[in-house]
């Protein structure tokens, strides 16, 4: 279930223009809140290197946004950008 703090990405216009990969990262990101590469790869099953791919292309769109985890600092936390109407 989405948490109150993230923003709905089903009818994203600028997500339907993104691989499917991108897509699952996104609404996993919707569903799961924060997360680092290493927990996207695990929560997906998709191959590290393809997170990373699916996470720059996210980015580029400003969909997501990336942060220095406060746990360690050699990992970034994503998380979804909200969108203020």
């Amino acid at each position: 279930m989405p948490t109150e703090s993230s923003c709905s990405v089903s009818d994203a216009a600028e997500l339907q223009e993104l691989p499917p990969s991108a897509k699952l990262v996104a609404k996993t990101l919707e569903y799961e809140g924060k997360l680092t590469q290493s927990q996207l790869s695990e929560s997906t099953l998709l191959p590290v290197r393809t997170i990373r791919s699916a996470l720059r292309m996210l980015e580029e769109n400003d969909i997501i946004t990336a942060r220095i985890s406060t746990m360690d600092a050699r990992q970034q936390v994503y998380s979804l950008k909200i969108k203020q109407d």
